[in-house]
Protein backbone atom coordinates (compact mmCIF):
# COMPACT_ATOMS: atom_id res chain seq x y z
CA UNK A 1 0.00 0.00 0.00
CA UNK A 2 2.82 2.33 0.48
CA UNK A 3 4.35 2.19 -2.67
CA UNK A 4 0.70 2.79 -3.71
CA UNK A 5 0.80 5.91 -1.72
CA UNK A 6 3.45 7.33 -2.90
CA UNK A 7 2.41 6.67 -6.28
CA UNK A 8 -0.44 8.82 -6.21
CA UNK A 9 1.31 11.67 -4.00
CA UNK A 10 3.94 11.83 -7.23
CA UNK A 11 0.98 11.55 -9.85
CA UNK A 12 -0.80 14.32 -7.38
CA UNK A 13 1.85 16.47 -7.41
CA UNK A 14 2.50 16.34 -11.24
CA UNK A 15 -1.42 17.59 -11.47
CA UNK A 16 -0.65 20.24 -9.73
CA UNK A 17 2.43 21.05 -11.60
CA UNK A 18 0.49 20.92 -14.92
CA UNK A 19 -2.54 22.63 -13.92
CA UNK A 20 0.12 25.43 -12.79
CA UNK A 21 1.76 25.57 -16.07
CA UNK A 22 -1.48 25.59 -18.21
CA UNK A 23 -2.65 28.67 -16.62
CA UNK A 24 0.50 30.02 -16.78
CA UNK A 25 0.66 30.20 -20.15
CA UNK A 26 -1.90 31.95 -22.13
CA UNK A 27 -2.23 29.35 -24.95
CA UNK A 28 -5.18 29.83 -26.87
CA UNK A 29 -7.97 26.78 -26.90
CA UNK A 30 -11.43 26.40 -29.27
CA UNK A 31 -12.78 29.49 -30.75
CA UNK A 32 -16.10 28.53 -30.04
CA UNK A 33 -15.35 28.46 -26.33
CA UNK A 34 -16.26 31.89 -26.94
CA UNK A 35 -20.16 31.89 -27.16
CA UNK A 36 -22.39 31.50 -23.87
CA UNK A 37 -20.32 30.88 -20.82
CA UNK A 38 -17.34 28.68 -22.71
CA UNK A 39 -16.94 24.89 -23.32
CA UNK A 40 -19.08 23.17 -21.14
CA UNK A 41 -16.79 19.99 -19.74
CA UNK A 42 -18.63 16.81 -19.61
CA UNK A 43 -17.42 16.20 -15.83
CA UNK A 44 -16.38 12.39 -16.34
CA UNK A 45 -14.94 11.15 -14.08
CA UNK A 46 -12.48 7.69 -13.52
CA UNK A 47 -13.24 4.79 -17.14
CA UNK A 48 -16.73 6.56 -18.19
CA UNK A 49 -14.31 8.99 -20.49
CA UNK A 50 -13.30 5.88 -22.53
CA UNK A 51 -17.26 4.52 -22.84
CA UNK A 52 -17.63 7.10 -25.21
CA UNK A 53 -18.90 9.08 -21.95
CA UNK A 54 -21.99 7.44 -20.78
CA UNK A 55 -22.43 7.59 -17.31
CA UNK A 56 -26.40 7.97 -16.51
CA UNK A 57 -26.90 4.44 -15.99
CA UNK A 58 -23.88 3.07 -15.02
CA UNK A 59 -22.75 2.61 -11.06
CA UNK A 60 -19.95 0.10 -10.44
CA UNK A 61 -17.50 -0.61 -13.58
CA UNK A 62 -15.69 -4.29 -13.79
CA UNK A 63 -16.51 -4.89 -9.87
CA UNK A 64 -14.98 -1.35 -8.94
CA UNK A 65 -16.42 1.75 -6.82
CA UNK A 66 -16.62 4.44 -9.23
CA UNK A 67 -17.63 8.21 -8.97
CA UNK A 68 -20.31 9.00 -11.41
CA UNK A 69 -20.93 12.56 -10.00
CA UNK A 70 -23.29 12.46 -13.79
CA UNK A 71 -25.35 10.82 -11.96
CA UNK A 72 -25.59 10.89 -8.03
CA UNK A 73 -27.99 8.03 -7.56
CA UNK A 74 -24.98 5.91 -8.41
CA UNK A 75 -23.53 6.65 -4.68
CA UNK A 76 -25.89 4.19 -3.62
CA UNK A 77 -23.67 1.40 -4.82
CA UNK A 78 -20.54 2.50 -3.89
CA UNK A 79 -19.32 0.21 -0.83
CA UNK A 80 -15.95 1.20 -0.07
CA UNK A 81 -13.98 4.59 0.54
CA UNK A 82 -13.43 5.87 -2.88
CA UNK A 83 -10.82 8.45 -4.12
CA UNK A 84 -10.32 9.28 -7.40
CA UNK A 85 -7.54 12.32 -8.61
CA UNK A 86 -7.12 12.58 -12.71
CA UNK A 87 -5.23 14.81 -15.44
CA UNK A 88 -5.88 16.19 -18.50
CA UNK A 89 -4.73 16.93 -22.27
CA UNK A 90 -6.02 18.65 -25.07
CA UNK A 91 -4.36 18.65 -28.89
CA UNK A 92 -6.13 20.77 -31.06
CA UNK A 93 -5.52 21.49 -34.90
CA UNK A 94 -7.54 24.37 -36.39
CA UNK A 95 -8.79 24.75 -39.70
CA UNK A 96 -10.06 27.43 -41.98
CA UNK A 97 -10.66 27.84 -45.88
CA UNK A 98 -8.32 30.10 -46.95
CA UNK A 99 -5.41 30.16 -43.74
CA UNK A 100 -3.04 28.26 -42.73
CA UNK A 101 -3.62 25.91 -39.40
CA UNK A 102 -3.25 26.40 -36.31
CA UNK A 103 -2.08 24.22 -33.40
CA UNK A 104 -2.70 24.32 -29.21
CA UNK A 105 -2.31 22.10 -26.47
CA UNK A 106 -3.02 22.05 -22.92
CA UNK A 107 -2.67 20.34 -20.00
CA UNK A 108 -4.62 20.56 -16.41
CA UNK A 109 -6.16 18.71 -13.49
CA UNK A 110 -8.96 17.26 -14.29
CA UNK A 111 -10.73 16.32 -11.45
CA UNK A 112 -10.58 15.32 -7.32
CA UNK A 113 -13.65 13.35 -5.82
CA UNK A 114 -13.95 11.43 -2.87
CA UNK A 115 -16.92 9.12 -1.89
CA UNK A 116 -17.28 7.94 1.34
CA UNK A 117 -20.29 4.88 2.39
CA UNK A 118 -22.39 5.71 5.40
CA UNK A 119 -24.62 2.42 5.46
CA UNK A 120 -24.63 -0.83 2.95
CA UNK A 121 -26.89 1.47 0.45
CA UNK A 122 -25.75 4.83 0.79
CA UNK A 123 -23.01 7.14 0.41
CA UNK A 124 -21.79 10.68 0.75
CA UNK A 125 -19.23 12.16 -2.22
CA UNK A 126 -17.65 15.76 -2.46
CA UNK A 127 -15.35 16.87 -5.19
CA UNK A 128 -13.85 19.64 -7.27
CA UNK A 129 -14.62 19.12 -11.28
CA UNK A 130 -14.04 22.09 -13.92
CA UNK A 131 -17.43 23.42 -15.32
CA UNK A 132 -16.66 25.28 -18.29
CA UNK A 133 -13.76 26.58 -19.89
CA UNK A 134 -12.74 29.63 -22.34
CA UNK A 135 -10.44 30.21 -24.24
CA UNK A 136 -9.43 31.69 -27.49
CA UNK A 137 -7.67 33.97 -29.74
CA UNK A 138 -7.99 35.78 -33.64
CA UNK A 139 -6.95 38.59 -35.91
CA UNK A 140 -8.78 40.07 -38.44
CA UNK A 141 -6.62 42.71 -40.65
CA UNK A 142 -8.68 45.15 -42.90
CA UNK A 143 -5.83 47.00 -45.21
CA UNK A 144 -5.77 50.89 -46.52
CA UNK A 145 -8.31 52.27 -43.80
CA UNK A 146 -8.49 55.85 -43.99
CA UNK A 147 -8.52 58.54 -46.29
CA UNK A 148 -6.41 58.68 -50.13
CA UNK A 149 -3.22 60.33 -50.06
CA UNK A 150 -3.13 60.14 -46.23
CA UNK A 151 -0.51 57.82 -44.72
CA UNK A 152 -2.95 55.18 -42.93
CA UNK A 153 -3.68 54.53 -46.53
CA UNK A 154 -0.77 52.11 -46.21
CA UNK A 155 -1.28 51.08 -42.98
CA UNK A 156 -2.93 47.72 -42.08
CA UNK A 157 -5.58 47.84 -39.57
CA UNK A 158 -5.46 44.50 -36.71
CA UNK A 159 -8.11 43.67 -34.93
CA UNK A 160 -7.97 41.00 -32.17
CA UNK A 161 -10.52 39.45 -30.36
CA UNK A 162 -9.49 36.63 -27.32
CA UNK A 163 -10.71 35.52 -23.88
CA UNK A 164 -9.99 33.55 -21.00
CA UNK A 165 -10.97 32.36 -17.74
CA UNK A 166 -12.99 29.45 -16.38
CA UNK A 167 -15.79 28.13 -14.19
CA UNK A 168 -15.65 25.33 -11.20
CA UNK A 169 -18.10 23.35 -9.57
CA UNK A 170 -17.89 22.28 -6.16
CA UNK A 171 -20.19 19.58 -5.22
CA UNK A 172 -21.26 17.30 -2.17
CA UNK A 173 -23.87 14.44 -2.90
CA UNK A 174 -25.32 11.70 -1.65
CA UNK A 175 -27.44 8.81 -3.11
CA UNK A 176 -29.09 5.43 -1.53
CA UNK A 177 -30.79 2.42 -2.32
CA UNK A 178 -34.77 2.13 -1.52
CA UNK A 179 -35.31 -1.70 -2.07
CA UNK A 180 -33.25 -4.33 -3.93
CA UNK A 181 -33.41 -2.59 -7.52
CA UNK A 182 -33.87 1.53 -7.01
CA UNK A 183 -31.14 3.88 -6.23
CA UNK A 184 -31.88 7.90 -5.91
CA UNK A 185 -29.37 10.54 -5.45
CA UNK A 186 -28.51 14.16 -5.40
CA UNK A 187 -25.57 16.77 -5.62
CA UNK A 188 -25.76 20.36 -4.40
CA UNK A 189 -22.94 22.44 -5.99
CA UNK A 190 -21.08 25.79 -6.27
CA UNK A 191 -20.71 27.02 -9.31
CA UNK A 192 -17.93 29.80 -9.57
CA UNK A 193 -15.41 31.35 -11.90
CA UNK A 194 -14.30 34.16 -14.01
CA UNK A 195 -14.72 34.62 -17.90
CA UNK A 196 -13.25 37.97 -19.97
CA UNK A 197 -13.01 39.01 -22.95
CA UNK A 198 -10.83 41.08 -24.70
CA UNK A 199 -11.28 43.36 -28.03
CA UNK A 200 -8.33 45.37 -29.27
CA UNK A 201 -7.85 48.39 -32.14
CA UNK A 202 -4.30 48.16 -33.35
CA UNK A 203 -2.32 50.20 -36.56
CA UNK A 204 0.83 48.64 -35.94
CA UNK A 205 2.82 50.08 -39.08
CA UNK A 206 1.93 53.62 -37.41
CA UNK A 207 4.31 54.64 -34.82
CA UNK A 208 2.83 56.98 -31.87
CA UNK A 209 -0.90 55.70 -32.90
CA UNK A 210 -3.11 55.48 -30.66
CA UNK A 211 -4.62 52.09 -30.12
CA UNK A 212 -7.43 50.84 -27.72
CA UNK A 213 -8.54 47.71 -25.74
CA UNK A 214 -12.43 47.14 -24.43
CA UNK A 215 -12.08 44.21 -21.82
CA UNK A 216 -15.40 42.64 -20.36
CA UNK A 217 -15.10 40.28 -17.30
CA UNK A 218 -17.74 38.62 -15.69
CA UNK A 219 -17.37 36.92 -11.87
CA UNK A 220 -20.11 34.35 -11.50
CA UNK A 221 -20.74 31.91 -8.40
CA UNK A 222 -24.02 30.29 -6.98
CA UNK A 223 -25.78 27.16 -6.62
CA UNK A 224 -26.57 24.60 -8.95
CA UNK A 225 -28.87 21.17 -8.64
CA UNK A 226 -28.21 17.66 -9.81
CA UNK A 227 -30.83 14.77 -9.31
CA UNK A 228 -30.93 11.64 -10.39
CA UNK A 229 -32.09 7.83 -10.23
CA UNK A 230 -31.31 4.46 -11.47
CA UNK A 231 -33.43 1.08 -11.69
CA UNK A 232 -31.79 -2.52 -12.30
CA UNK A 233 -33.61 -5.87 -13.52
CA UNK A 234 -31.75 -8.47 -12.46
CA UNK A 235 -31.60 -11.75 -14.93
CA UNK A 236 -29.48 -13.37 -12.98
CA UNK A 237 -26.99 -13.12 -9.66
CA UNK A 238 -24.26 -11.00 -11.95
CA UNK A 239 -26.46 -9.77 -15.35
CA UNK A 240 -28.49 -6.46 -14.97
CA UNK A 241 -30.39 -4.35 -16.76
CA UNK A 242 -30.21 -0.71 -15.62
CA UNK A 243 -32.58 2.02 -16.90
CA UNK A 244 -30.91 5.89 -15.59
CA UNK A 245 -32.33 9.25 -15.27
CA UNK A 246 -30.12 12.45 -13.93
CA UNK A 247 -30.86 16.01 -14.56
CA UNK A 248 -29.46 19.38 -13.67
CA UNK A 249 -31.68 22.24 -12.57
CA UNK A 250 -31.89 25.55 -14.37
CA UNK A 251 -31.17 27.95 -11.59
CA UNK A 252 -29.64 31.31 -11.18
CA UNK A 253 -26.08 32.23 -10.26
CA UNK A 254 -24.80 35.39 -9.30
CA UNK A 255 -23.09 37.28 -12.17
CA UNK A 256 -21.23 40.94 -11.75
CA UNK A 257 -19.50 42.43 -14.89
CA UNK A 258 -16.25 45.01 -15.36
CA UNK A 259 -16.27 46.63 -18.05
CA UNK A 260 -12.87 48.52 -19.44
CA UNK A 261 -11.67 50.88 -22.30
CA UNK A 262 -8.61 51.93 -22.44
CA UNK A 263 -5.89 53.32 -24.83
CA UNK A 264 -1.99 52.63 -25.47
CA UNK A 265 0.92 53.34 -28.23
CA UNK A 266 3.61 51.47 -29.76
CA UNK A 267 6.64 53.87 -30.24
CA UNK A 268 9.49 53.77 -32.95
CA UNK A 269 11.63 52.42 -31.02
CA UNK A 270 9.96 48.98 -30.77
CA UNK A 271 8.25 49.60 -27.38
CA UNK A 272 4.73 47.71 -27.78
CA UNK A 273 1.40 48.22 -25.59
CA UNK A 274 2.52 51.80 -23.93
CA UNK A 275 -0.67 52.51 -21.25
CA UNK A 276 -2.22 56.06 -22.29
CA UNK A 277 -4.93 56.08 -20.66
CA UNK A 278 -8.65 54.52 -19.32
CA UNK A 279 -11.29 56.18 -21.14
CA UNK A 280 -14.24 53.87 -19.32
CA UNK A 281 -13.87 51.88 -16.01
CA UNK A 282 -17.32 50.77 -14.84
CA UNK A 283 -18.07 47.90 -12.53
CA UNK A 284 -21.87 46.82 -13.31
CA UNK A 285 -24.72 45.75 -10.82
CA UNK A 286 -24.62 42.63 -9.53
CA UNK A 287 -27.66 40.62 -11.09
CA UNK A 288 -28.41 37.30 -12.34
CA UNK A 289 -26.93 34.29 -14.85
CA UNK A 290 -29.82 31.64 -15.80
CA UNK A 291 -28.54 28.07 -16.66
CA UNK A 292 -30.41 25.79 -18.68
CA UNK A 293 -32.47 22.73 -17.87
CA UNK A 294 -30.17 19.42 -18.83
CA UNK A 295 -32.00 16.17 -18.64
CA UNK A 296 -30.31 12.92 -19.41
CA UNK A 297 -31.87 9.35 -20.20
CA UNK A 298 -29.16 6.09 -20.25
CA UNK A 299 -29.61 2.15 -20.22
CA UNK A 300 -26.83 -0.42 -19.51
CA UNK A 301 -26.36 -4.09 -19.95
CA UNK A 302 -23.72 -5.32 -17.24
CA UNK A 303 -22.66 -8.92 -17.11
CA UNK A 304 -20.15 -8.28 -13.69
CA UNK A 305 -16.55 -8.48 -13.87
CA UNK A 306 -17.01 -9.20 -17.62
CA UNK A 307 -19.22 -7.33 -19.75
CA UNK A 308 -21.07 -3.64 -20.01
CA UNK A 309 -22.62 -1.99 -22.58
CA UNK A 310 -24.68 0.93 -22.54
CA UNK A 311 -26.23 4.08 -24.36
CA UNK A 312 -26.91 7.83 -23.33
CA UNK A 313 -29.43 10.68 -24.43
CA UNK A 314 -28.87 14.04 -23.16
CA UNK A 315 -30.96 16.97 -23.81
CA UNK A 316 -29.76 20.64 -22.66
CA UNK A 317 -32.33 23.82 -22.70
CA UNK A 318 -29.28 26.26 -23.77
CA UNK A 319 -31.72 27.99 -25.59
CA UNK A 320 -32.70 29.75 -22.27
CA UNK A 321 -29.07 30.55 -21.05
CA UNK A 322 -29.26 34.25 -20.39
CA UNK A 323 -26.39 36.70 -18.43
CA UNK A 324 -27.66 39.74 -16.89
CA UNK A 325 -31.26 39.51 -18.33
CA UNK A 326 -30.21 38.98 -21.72
CA UNK A 327 -30.15 36.02 -24.15
CA UNK A 328 -27.11 34.25 -25.36
CA UNK A 329 -28.80 33.68 -28.47
CA UNK A 330 -27.67 29.75 -28.06
CA UNK A 331 -29.79 26.78 -29.31
CA UNK A 332 -30.95 23.86 -27.26
CA UNK A 333 -28.51 20.93 -27.88
CA UNK A 334 -28.35 16.86 -28.24
CA UNK A 335 -26.05 14.69 -27.59
CA UNK A 336 -25.57 10.72 -28.21
CA UNK A 337 -23.54 8.56 -26.09
CA UNK A 338 -22.97 4.63 -26.73
CA UNK A 339 -20.18 3.04 -24.93
CA UNK A 340 -18.58 -0.72 -23.66
CA UNK A 341 -16.04 -2.25 -21.27
CA UNK A 342 -14.64 -5.59 -21.25
CA UNK A 343 -12.45 -7.68 -18.87
CA UNK A 344 -11.58 -10.96 -20.46
CA UNK A 345 -10.39 -12.99 -17.15
CA UNK A 346 -10.66 -10.92 -13.90
CA UNK A 347 -10.48 -13.51 -11.78
CA UNK A 348 -6.96 -14.74 -13.07
CA UNK A 349 -3.47 -14.34 -11.71
CA UNK A 350 -1.26 -15.68 -14.62
CA UNK A 351 -2.28 -12.71 -16.89
CA UNK A 352 -2.09 -9.39 -15.59
CA UNK A 353 -3.50 -8.48 -19.67
CA UNK A 354 -6.59 -10.55 -19.32
CA UNK A 355 -7.48 -8.52 -15.92
CA UNK A 356 -7.67 -4.92 -17.56
CA UNK A 357 -10.40 -3.55 -18.36
CA UNK A 358 -10.62 -2.30 -22.95
CA UNK A 359 -12.96 0.60 -23.29
CA UNK A 360 -14.25 1.97 -26.84
CA UNK A 361 -17.33 4.44 -27.32
CA UNK A 362 -19.04 7.00 -29.80
CA UNK A 363 -20.18 10.45 -29.01
CA UNK A 364 -22.48 12.52 -31.69
CA UNK A 365 -22.93 15.98 -30.15
CA UNK A 366 -25.64 18.80 -31.78
CA UNK A 367 -24.26 21.65 -29.59
CA UNK A 368 -25.53 24.98 -28.76
CA UNK A 369 -24.30 26.80 -31.33
CA UNK A 370 -25.63 27.85 -34.46
CA UNK A 371 -23.35 30.20 -36.76
CA UNK A 372 -23.58 31.74 -39.95
CA UNK A 373 -26.90 29.54 -40.37
CA UNK A 374 -24.95 26.15 -39.59
CA UNK A 375 -25.28 24.17 -36.54
CA UNK A 376 -21.69 22.88 -35.00
CA UNK A 377 -21.95 19.85 -34.79
CA UNK A 378 -19.39 17.00 -32.70
CA UNK A 379 -18.25 13.56 -33.81
CA UNK A 380 -15.77 11.56 -31.48
CA UNK A 381 -14.91 8.14 -30.78
CA UNK A 382 -13.20 6.68 -27.63
CA UNK A 383 -11.16 3.80 -26.52
CA UNK A 384 -9.54 3.28 -22.88
CA UNK A 385 -7.87 0.75 -20.69
CA UNK A 386 -8.01 0.37 -16.89
CA UNK A 387 -4.92 -0.91 -15.68
CA UNK A 388 -5.63 -2.65 -11.93
CA UNK A 389 -2.79 -2.28 -9.17
CA UNK A 390 -2.86 -5.51 -6.56
CA UNK A 391 -2.75 -4.96 -3.24
CA UNK A 392 -1.36 -7.25 -0.49
CA UNK A 393 -3.52 -6.86 2.24
CA UNK A 394 -6.76 -7.52 0.36
CA UNK A 395 -8.77 -4.65 1.36
CA UNK A 396 -7.48 -1.97 -1.10
CA UNK A 397 -7.91 -1.62 -4.87
CA UNK A 398 -6.24 0.57 -7.09
CA UNK A 399 -7.06 1.28 -10.81
CA UNK A 400 -5.13 3.72 -13.50
CA UNK A 401 -7.64 5.07 -15.91
CA UNK A 402 -6.65 6.04 -19.11
CA UNK A 403 -8.51 7.29 -22.24
CA UNK A 404 -8.46 9.11 -25.58
CA UNK A 405 -11.35 11.08 -27.29
CA UNK A 406 -10.38 11.53 -30.49
CA UNK A 407 -13.01 14.31 -32.75
CA UNK A 408 -13.90 16.64 -34.87
CA UNK A 409 -15.54 19.87 -34.09
CA UNK A 410 -17.25 22.47 -36.66
CA UNK A 411 -16.91 22.38 -40.58
CA UNK A 412 -14.95 24.40 -43.46
CA UNK A 413 -18.53 25.85 -45.14
CA UNK A 414 -19.72 29.66 -44.39
CA UNK A 415 -16.31 30.41 -43.37
CA UNK A 416 -16.60 28.34 -39.94
CA UNK A 417 -13.76 26.74 -38.34
CA UNK A 418 -13.17 22.97 -38.22
CA UNK A 419 -11.32 21.42 -34.93
CA UNK A 420 -9.60 18.47 -35.11
CA UNK A 421 -8.55 17.21 -31.36
CA UNK A 422 -7.51 14.48 -29.12
CA UNK A 423 -8.36 14.74 -25.97
CA UNK A 424 -6.22 12.38 -23.17
CA UNK A 425 -7.46 11.27 -19.81
CA UNK A 426 -5.17 10.18 -17.21
CA UNK A 427 -7.06 8.96 -13.78
CA UNK A 428 -6.43 7.30 -10.26
CA UNK A 429 -8.92 5.69 -8.42
CA UNK A 430 -8.19 4.04 -4.85
CA UNK A 431 -10.95 1.40 -3.58
CA UNK A 432 -10.61 0.89 0.17
CA UNK A 433 -11.68 0.25 3.56
CA UNK A 434 -11.53 3.20 5.76
CA UNK A 435 -13.53 4.26 9.41
CA UNK A 436 -13.69 0.04 10.15
CA UNK A 437 -13.63 -0.79 13.99
CA UNK A 438 -11.85 -3.54 14.38
CA UNK A 439 -12.56 -6.03 17.14
CA UNK A 440 -10.55 -7.95 19.33
CA UNK A 441 -11.23 -11.45 21.16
Amino acid sequence: MIKYTRFFITLLLAAAACSAQAQSTATSSSPYSRYGIGEIDPQLVGPNAGMGGISVATNRIGLFNNINVINPASYGAINLTTFDVGLYGNFLTLSQTGAANQKNSNFRLSHVAFAIPTSKRSALSFGLLPYSERGYSYKRSVSKLGNSGSPADTSTVNYTYSGDGSLSKAYIGYGFGLGKHLLLGGNVSYIFGNIKDLATTEIPGLAGAINSKVQTSNAIGGLNYDFGAQYSFDFSESQHLTFGYSGSASTRLHTQSTFVVSQYFNDANGNQDLPADSVVSNVGPKSKLKLPLINRFGISFQNDGKLLVGADYSMGKWSDLSIAGVNQGLQDSKTFNIGASFIPNINTIRNYLATVDYRIGAIYDQTYMHINGTTIKRYAGTFGIGLPLRSNNGTSFYKINISAEIGQRGSLVNGLVKENYVNIHLGFTLNDKWFTKYKFD
